[in-house]
Protein backbone atom coordinates (compact mmCIF):
# COMPACT_ATOMS: atom_id res chain seq x y z
CA UNK A 1 0.00 0.00 0.00
CA UNK A 2 2.99 2.15 0.88
CA UNK A 3 3.69 1.53 -3.28
CA UNK A 4 0.88 3.09 -4.15
CA UNK A 5 0.92 5.85 -2.37
CA UNK A 6 4.31 6.71 -4.03
CA UNK A 7 2.99 5.77 -7.56
CA UNK A 8 -0.38 7.88 -6.44
CA UNK A 9 1.92 11.00 -5.58
CA UNK A 10 3.84 10.75 -8.59
CA UNK A 11 0.56 9.80 -10.94
CA UNK A 12 -0.92 13.19 -9.16
CA UNK A 13 1.73 15.20 -11.90
CA UNK A 14 -0.41 13.27 -14.86
CA UNK A 15 -3.55 14.15 -13.13
CA UNK A 16 -2.71 17.97 -12.85
CA UNK A 17 -1.84 17.84 -16.55
CA UNK A 18 -5.14 15.87 -17.44
CA UNK A 19 -7.05 18.67 -15.68
CA UNK A 20 -5.89 21.35 -17.03
CA UNK A 21 -7.38 20.17 -20.67
CA UNK A 22 -9.98 18.50 -19.57
CA UNK A 23 -11.35 20.72 -16.74
CA UNK A 24 -9.77 24.35 -17.55
CA UNK A 25 -9.18 24.21 -21.31
CA UNK A 26 -12.17 21.75 -22.26
CA UNK A 27 -10.58 19.31 -23.99
CA UNK A 28 -10.57 15.41 -23.98
CA UNK A 29 -6.41 15.05 -25.13
CA UNK A 30 -5.87 11.31 -26.21
CA UNK A 31 -1.80 12.42 -26.32
CA UNK A 32 -1.19 12.02 -22.42
CA UNK A 33 -0.95 8.17 -23.62
CA UNK A 34 2.24 9.07 -25.88
CA UNK A 35 3.55 11.91 -24.09
CA UNK A 36 4.01 10.04 -20.94
CA UNK A 37 6.04 7.01 -22.53
CA UNK A 38 8.06 10.12 -24.49
CA UNK A 39 8.85 11.94 -20.83
CA UNK A 40 10.30 8.02 -19.69
CA UNK A 41 11.82 7.39 -22.65
CA UNK A 42 14.11 10.55 -22.70
CA UNK A 43 14.65 10.30 -19.17
CA UNK A 44 15.92 6.84 -19.43
CA UNK A 45 17.93 7.54 -22.88
CA UNK A 46 20.01 10.48 -20.90
CA UNK A 47 20.34 9.06 -17.66
CA UNK A 48 21.85 5.74 -19.40
CA UNK A 49 24.63 8.09 -21.03
CA UNK A 50 25.24 9.23 -18.07
CA UNK A 51 23.31 12.28 -18.41
CA UNK A 52 22.16 14.01 -14.75
CA UNK A 53 19.03 12.85 -13.80
CA UNK A 54 17.70 15.86 -13.26
CA UNK A 55 18.30 17.75 -16.47
CA UNK A 56 17.37 14.14 -18.01
CA UNK A 57 13.53 14.64 -15.89
CA UNK A 58 13.78 18.49 -17.39
CA UNK A 59 14.33 17.10 -20.63
CA UNK A 60 11.84 14.56 -20.16
CA UNK A 61 9.60 17.63 -19.17
CA UNK A 62 10.38 19.82 -22.43
CA UNK A 63 9.55 16.51 -24.72
CA UNK A 64 6.47 15.98 -23.40
CA UNK A 65 5.75 19.75 -24.12
CA UNK A 66 6.84 19.88 -27.83
CA UNK A 67 4.59 16.60 -28.52
CA UNK A 68 1.68 19.06 -26.76
CA UNK A 69 2.67 22.04 -29.09
CA UNK A 70 1.97 19.78 -31.75
CA UNK A 71 -1.24 18.85 -30.60
CA UNK A 72 -2.04 22.36 -30.07
CA UNK A 73 -0.86 23.50 -33.27
CA UNK A 74 -2.66 20.35 -35.38
CA UNK A 75 -5.82 22.29 -33.49
CA UNK A 76 -5.57 26.09 -33.75
CA UNK A 77 -3.17 25.92 -36.56
CA UNK A 78 -4.68 23.21 -39.27
CA UNK A 79 -8.24 23.34 -37.91
CA UNK A 80 -8.15 19.86 -36.93
CA UNK A 81 -10.75 18.92 -33.78
CA UNK A 82 -8.95 18.73 -30.56
CA UNK A 83 -9.91 14.89 -30.06
CA UNK A 84 -8.46 13.58 -33.44
CA UNK A 85 -5.45 16.10 -33.19
CA UNK A 86 -4.82 14.12 -29.81
CA UNK A 87 -4.66 11.01 -31.87
CA UNK A 88 -2.97 11.88 -34.49
CA UNK A 89 -0.02 13.17 -32.57
CA UNK A 90 -0.29 10.19 -29.80
CA UNK A 91 0.12 7.49 -32.95
CA UNK A 92 3.00 9.41 -34.64
CA UNK A 93 4.36 10.01 -31.19
CA UNK A 94 4.89 5.80 -30.91
CA UNK A 95 7.15 5.83 -33.61
CA UNK A 96 9.13 8.21 -32.53
CA UNK A 97 9.56 6.86 -29.14
CA UNK A 98 10.80 3.43 -30.14
CA UNK A 99 13.32 6.00 -32.38
CA UNK A 100 14.25 7.41 -28.87
CA UNK A 101 14.38 4.16 -27.45
CA UNK A 102 16.16 2.38 -29.70
CA UNK A 103 14.28 -1.05 -28.30
CA UNK A 104 11.09 -1.71 -26.87
CA UNK A 105 12.99 -1.63 -23.26
CA UNK A 106 15.65 0.31 -21.06
CA UNK A 107 16.62 -0.49 -17.74
CA UNK A 108 17.62 1.71 -15.44
CA UNK A 109 18.66 -0.43 -12.50
CA UNK A 110 22.78 -1.82 -12.95
CA UNK A 111 24.73 0.68 -11.99
CA UNK A 112 22.86 3.91 -13.18
CA UNK A 113 22.13 6.92 -10.78
CA UNK A 114 18.64 8.45 -11.02
CA UNK A 115 17.09 10.90 -8.62
CA UNK A 116 15.76 8.21 -6.42
CA UNK A 117 19.24 6.47 -6.02
CA UNK A 118 19.89 8.36 -2.52
CA UNK A 119 16.21 7.02 -1.69
CA UNK A 120 17.06 3.88 -3.10
CA UNK A 121 20.39 3.25 -1.34
CA UNK A 122 19.03 3.88 1.95
CA UNK A 123 16.40 1.46 1.41
CA UNK A 124 13.20 4.25 1.93
CA UNK A 125 11.96 4.03 -1.31
CA UNK A 126 8.34 2.19 -0.74
CA UNK A 127 8.78 3.81 3.18
CA UNK A 128 7.00 6.89 4.81
CA UNK A 129 10.35 8.53 3.94
CA UNK A 130 9.64 8.37 0.08
CA UNK A 131 6.09 9.17 0.51
CA UNK A 132 7.19 12.42 2.28
CA UNK A 133 9.92 13.63 -0.18
CA UNK A 134 7.00 12.97 -3.13
CA UNK A 135 4.37 15.01 -1.28
CA UNK A 136 6.24 18.00 -1.15
CA UNK A 137 7.42 17.65 -4.48
CA UNK A 138 4.07 17.91 -5.29
CA UNK A 139 3.21 20.45 -3.02
CA UNK A 140 5.81 22.90 -4.81
CA UNK A 141 4.48 21.56 -8.06
CA UNK A 142 0.89 22.05 -7.56
CA UNK A 143 1.49 25.68 -5.76
CA UNK A 144 3.62 26.66 -8.84
CA UNK A 145 0.80 25.21 -10.87
CA UNK A 146 -2.18 27.46 -9.62
CA UNK A 147 -0.17 30.36 -9.23
CA UNK A 148 0.27 30.16 -12.71
CA UNK A 149 -3.33 30.14 -13.34
CA UNK A 150 -3.78 33.26 -10.79
CA UNK A 151 -1.51 35.11 -13.60
CA UNK A 152 -3.09 37.15 -16.83
CA UNK A 153 -1.82 34.10 -19.04
CA UNK A 154 -3.35 31.58 -16.70
CA UNK A 155 -6.47 33.19 -16.50
CA UNK A 156 -6.73 33.42 -20.25
CA UNK A 157 -6.36 29.77 -20.17
CA UNK A 158 -9.57 29.54 -17.82
CA UNK A 159 -11.63 32.41 -19.71
CA UNK A 160 -10.98 30.16 -23.07
CA UNK A 161 -12.21 26.86 -21.55
CA UNK A 162 -15.00 28.78 -20.38
CA UNK A 163 -16.50 30.63 -22.93
CA UNK A 164 -14.47 30.84 -25.75
CA UNK A 165 -16.38 33.34 -27.85
CA UNK A 166 -16.53 35.53 -25.17
CA UNK A 167 -12.67 35.12 -24.65
CA UNK A 168 -12.06 35.75 -27.54
CA UNK A 169 -14.06 38.98 -28.15
CA UNK A 170 -12.25 40.53 -24.69
CA UNK A 171 -9.19 40.17 -26.75
CA UNK A 172 -7.79 36.81 -25.51
CA UNK A 173 -5.36 35.19 -28.21
CA UNK A 174 -7.56 31.68 -27.23
CA UNK A 175 -5.62 30.00 -30.06
CA UNK A 176 -2.15 30.87 -28.01
CA UNK A 177 -3.98 29.55 -25.07
CA UNK A 178 -4.74 26.37 -25.87
CA UNK A 179 -1.37 25.70 -27.37
CA UNK A 180 0.10 26.73 -23.96
CA UNK A 181 -2.38 24.96 -22.18
CA UNK A 182 -1.84 21.48 -23.95
CA UNK A 183 2.26 21.96 -24.08
CA UNK A 184 2.26 22.59 -20.32
CA UNK A 185 -0.43 19.53 -19.95
CA UNK A 186 1.64 17.65 -21.44
CA UNK A 187 4.71 18.43 -20.10
CA UNK A 188 3.43 17.50 -16.82
CA UNK A 189 2.36 14.25 -17.99
CA UNK A 190 6.04 13.38 -19.14
CA UNK A 191 7.43 14.79 -15.92
CA UNK A 192 5.29 12.13 -14.53
CA UNK A 193 6.78 9.72 -17.14
CA UNK A 194 10.14 10.24 -16.59
CA UNK A 195 10.29 9.76 -12.58
CA UNK A 196 8.09 6.67 -13.11
CA UNK A 197 10.61 5.23 -14.95
CA UNK A 198 13.24 6.08 -12.23
CA UNK A 199 11.22 5.07 -9.60
CA UNK A 200 10.23 1.48 -11.71
CA UNK A 201 13.33 1.03 -13.10
CA UNK A 202 12.89 0.96 -16.48
CA UNK A 203 11.44 2.67 -19.14
CA UNK A 204 8.93 0.50 -21.67
CA UNK A 205 7.74 1.36 -25.14
CA UNK A 206 3.73 0.44 -24.22
CA UNK A 207 3.99 2.06 -20.22
CA UNK A 208 1.92 4.75 -21.39
CA UNK A 209 -1.28 2.93 -23.11
CA UNK A 210 -4.76 3.39 -21.30
CA UNK A 211 -3.16 6.19 -19.32
CA UNK A 212 -5.30 8.26 -20.45
CA UNK A 213 -8.19 6.54 -17.76
CA UNK A 214 -6.34 6.75 -15.04
CA UNK A 215 -5.91 10.76 -15.26
CA UNK A 216 -9.70 11.02 -16.32
CA UNK A 217 -10.38 8.65 -13.14
CA UNK A 218 -8.30 10.68 -10.69
CA UNK A 219 -9.84 13.70 -12.00
CA UNK A 220 -13.25 12.86 -12.08
CA UNK A 221 -12.90 11.50 -8.45
CA UNK A 222 -11.01 14.25 -7.32
CA UNK A 223 -14.20 16.70 -8.95
CA UNK A 224 -16.74 14.38 -7.01
CA UNK A 225 -15.91 14.29 -3.86
CA UNK A 226 -15.32 18.62 -3.96
CA UNK A 227 -17.61 19.66 -6.89
CA UNK A 228 -17.23 22.89 -8.27
CA UNK A 229 -14.57 24.80 -6.31
CA UNK A 230 -11.77 27.08 -7.15
CA UNK A 231 -8.77 26.29 -8.80
CA UNK A 232 -6.45 25.59 -5.73
CA UNK A 233 -9.32 23.43 -3.97
CA UNK A 234 -9.99 21.77 -6.75
CA UNK A 235 -6.12 20.85 -8.03
CA UNK A 236 -5.11 19.30 -4.39
CA UNK A 237 -8.55 17.22 -4.93
CA UNK A 238 -7.07 15.79 -8.01
CA UNK A 239 -4.17 15.01 -6.96
CA UNK A 240 -5.85 13.33 -3.68
CA UNK A 241 -7.78 11.49 -6.43
CA UNK A 242 -4.68 10.03 -7.95
CA UNK A 243 -4.19 8.75 -4.76
CA UNK A 244 -7.06 6.97 -4.11
CA UNK A 245 -7.79 5.72 -7.66
CA UNK A 246 -3.81 3.58 -7.21
CA UNK A 247 -5.30 2.93 -3.30
CA UNK A 248 -8.02 1.06 -4.93
CA UNK A 249 -6.38 -1.01 -7.58
CA UNK A 250 -3.77 -1.92 -4.85
CA UNK A 251 -6.95 -3.23 -3.23
CA UNK A 252 -8.12 -4.68 -5.89
CA UNK A 253 -5.38 -6.83 -7.14
CA UNK A 254 -4.59 -8.02 -3.82
CA UNK A 255 -8.19 -9.81 -4.02
CA UNK A 256 -7.17 -13.59 -4.98
CA UNK A 257 -9.64 -13.64 -8.07
CA UNK A 258 -8.10 -11.07 -9.78
CA UNK A 259 -4.79 -10.42 -11.14
CA UNK A 260 -2.68 -7.72 -13.01
CA UNK A 261 -4.05 -8.84 -16.29
CA UNK A 262 -7.49 -7.04 -14.77
CA UNK A 263 -5.85 -4.21 -14.47
CA UNK A 264 -7.43 -2.48 -17.24
CA UNK A 265 -10.76 -3.47 -16.69
CA UNK A 266 -10.31 -2.30 -13.28
CA UNK A 267 -10.09 1.06 -14.27
CA UNK A 268 -12.97 1.00 -16.32
CA UNK A 269 -15.23 0.12 -13.38
CA UNK A 270 -13.07 2.90 -11.55
CA UNK A 271 -14.18 5.50 -13.99
CA UNK A 272 -17.35 4.46 -14.17
CA UNK A 273 -18.14 4.47 -10.34
CA UNK A 274 -16.32 8.06 -10.31
CA UNK A 275 -18.78 9.14 -12.92
CA UNK A 276 -22.35 7.59 -10.98
CA UNK A 277 -20.59 9.42 -7.74
CA UNK A 278 -21.84 12.69 -8.29
CA UNK A 279 -24.81 11.21 -9.31
CA UNK A 280 -25.97 9.67 -5.85
CA UNK A 281 -28.79 11.89 -3.87
CA UNK A 282 -26.04 12.82 -1.13
CA UNK A 283 -23.75 14.45 -2.98
CA UNK A 284 -26.47 15.99 -5.01
CA UNK A 285 -27.72 17.61 -2.31
CA UNK A 286 -24.20 18.76 -0.72
CA UNK A 287 -24.29 20.41 -4.06
CA UNK A 288 -27.63 22.13 -4.18
CA UNK A 289 -26.73 23.31 -0.80
CA UNK A 290 -23.57 24.91 -1.65
CA UNK A 291 -25.47 25.91 -4.78
CA UNK A 292 -28.21 27.83 -2.32
CA UNK A 293 -25.23 29.37 -0.24
CA UNK A 294 -23.29 31.23 -2.83
CA UNK A 295 -26.28 32.28 -5.24
CA UNK A 296 -26.85 35.92 -4.20
CA UNK A 297 -30.51 36.61 -2.60
CA UNK A 298 -33.41 37.38 -4.76
CA UNK A 299 -34.14 40.86 -4.15
CA UNK A 300 -37.52 41.52 -2.39
CA UNK A 301 -39.77 43.11 -4.86
CA UNK A 302 -42.95 43.32 -2.43
CA UNK A 303 -44.55 46.78 -0.68
CA UNK A 304 -46.16 47.30 1.94
CA UNK A 305 -49.44 49.11 1.73
CA UNK A 306 -47.85 52.15 3.23
CA UNK A 307 -45.05 52.07 0.89
CA UNK A 308 -47.23 51.90 -1.84
CA UNK A 309 -49.27 55.27 -0.52
CA UNK A 310 -46.39 57.23 -0.19
CA UNK A 311 -45.86 56.06 -3.96
CA UNK A 312 -49.00 57.67 -4.97
CA UNK A 313 -48.49 60.75 -3.04
CA UNK A 314 -45.15 61.33 -4.84
CA UNK A 315 -46.48 60.86 -8.14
Amino acid sequence: MLTALDLGLIYGLMALGVYLTFRVLDIADLTVDSSFTTGAAVAAVMITAGRDPLLATLCGFLAGAIAGTVTGLLHVAAGIHPLLAGILTQIGLYSINLRILGKANVPLLRGVDTVLTPLRDAGLVGTWASIGAFAVLLALVTTCFNWFLSTQIGLGMRATGDNEGMARAQGVATGTMKIGGLALSNGLVAASGALIAQYQGYADISMGIGLIVAGLASVIIGTALIGSRGVWVTSLFVVLGSIIYRAIIQLALSVDVLDVNDMKLISAIIVFLALMLPRLSFFARVRERRRARTLPPEPDITHSAEERDNDKVVL
